[in-house]
């Protein structure tokens, strides 16, 4: 880890402090289900299309609640807002999930799970509103090291699924994680408080309706909409996540179907990853505010794009080759994904922070919501062709980053 974050993580206090001494506690359970999320589907009888249409229709319900979250965020706060949808969205969904027997239980855990962009958007404004704009490099370096280093819990769910299967396992995996991610949300509430712009804006929306609030949003949408530069963030996120969304659910599949990488052993491979990123991100992101930002966001994608084409090649039983793709994607993941961050920050109106935020990640949410079900359906044809389409989609976002350089003038990312 590199001077500058260590410095950082040393003087941590308020906010900051709080959301990521408590990520853990999310993170751990997180990356003990999540890599077995979609093979646990397989198990329980549905195709890879009706996968694919339940991340679309999770995604559909995200749109709504991404477009409210801004509101809630102003009218509720952003602490209590975080707290109740964070028990919302990931409590309650992780006893649906232990409980699955078909594709109904998985619909309605995707449309519960789906209020998870409320604290996605009030946990983010908790972290940067009082913080140093010139720590955000940083702390965002120090939130994705906290989930990695929770990824070093992952094999433990694969040596679990030797001893007692693939669904027992899973099953018991949501359980643990509806008691530590309750445990995280309460404890959270404890050690943040309201941020300045937080109790400003809900005392300006004290006594207005949702509907009242909502109606803003038209406005914004034309200062969205004219601000070329946010357009082109916007236009980059929404890759991004298209990319994060095909990739995450169907990678365990095609490794599992088409590689022959036994259930046991999936949970390896992101432990890898989060090696990886480990090292990236301590010595390599944090020295990016020092480079032009086209730069090392046009590798980024270039190598992130190689290590699809790189999966796709690999024959069964390809281990090494698995192995290349997931050390370039976590290279590449690490750069790509902490720049696009600070990019939503900077490139807003701190003022309307909140309401901006919640319409681009709107805005990302419905232009990822069909790629699900375009996805699955790819899969059932061929396994390889979901990524081949994400190798596509992250060379078309070098174009988007030569644009947003343009409109910027000279670099997104403000000098340090």
């Amino acid at each position: 880890m590199s001077d500058g974050v260590l410095s950082t993580l040393r003087g941590l206090r308020g906010n900051a402090r709080g959301a990521i001494l408590t990520e853990p506690l999310w993170g751990i359970p997180f990356n003990l289900f999540a890599p077995y999320a979609s093979v646990y589907m397989l198990a329980l009888g549905l195709t890879d299309a009706q996968i694919g249409t339940v991340i679309s229709v999770g995604l559909a319900g995200q749109v709504v609640f991404s477009l409210l979250s801004g509101v809630l965020a102003d009218r509720m706060g952003r602490r209590r807002a975080t707290l109740v949808f964070d028990l919302i969205a990931w409590s309650a969904p992780c006893l649906i999930w232990a409980a699955a027997q078909d594709l109904r239980w998985f619909l309605l855990g995707a449309l519960v799970n789906s209020a998870r962009r409320v604290p996605d958007n009030t946990w983010n404004l908790l972290l940067v509103e009082d913080t140093d704009p010139e720590e955000l490099v940083h702390i965002y370096a120090m939130v994705y090291t906290a989930g990695q280093l929770a990824v070093f819990f992952a094999p433990l769910a694969g040596f679990l699924i030797s001893r007692f299967d693939l669904v027992p396992t899973v099953r018991g995996l949501y359980v643990l994680a509806f008691l530590m991610m309750t445990t995280k949300f309460l404890l959270l509430n404890t050690l943040v408080t309201e941020t300045e712009r937080g109790r400003i804006r809900m005392e300006e929306t004290r006594g207005r309706s949702l509907l009242s609030l909502l109606g803003e949003v038209r406005g914004l949408v034309r200062t969205v909409l004219t601000t070329r530069q946010t357009v082109h963030t916007i236009a980059l996120m929404a890759l991004v996540s298209v990319v994060t969304v095909i990739q995450t659910t169907f990678w365990s599949i095609i490794a599992m179907e088409n590689i022959g990488i036994p259930a046991e052993y999936i949970a390896y491979f992101p432990f890898l990853r989060s090696l990886a990123m480990l090292g990236f991100l301590g010595l390599l992101v944090p020295r990016l505010r020092y480079i032009p930002f086209g730069r090392p966001m046009v590798a980024a994608l270039c190598a992130y794009a190689l290590s699809m084409l790189v999966l796709v090649s690999a024959p069964k039983g390809g281990y090494g080759l698995l192995a290349v793709s997931v050390l370039l994607e976590s290279g590449a993941y690490s750069v790509v994904a902490t720049q696009t961050e600070c990019l939503a920050v900077w490139n807003v109106d701190p003022a309307e922070r909140a309401r901006i935020v919640s319409l681009a990640h709107t805005v990302v949410i419905a232009c990822t919501t069909p790629f699900g079900w375009l996805a699955g359906l790819l899969s059932e044809v061929d396994r390889a062709l979901p990524f081949l389409l994400n190798a596509m989609l992250l060379l078309g976002g070098i174009w988007v980053v030569g644009r947003l350089k343009a409109a910027t003038g000279t670099s997104a990312v403000p000098a340090p």
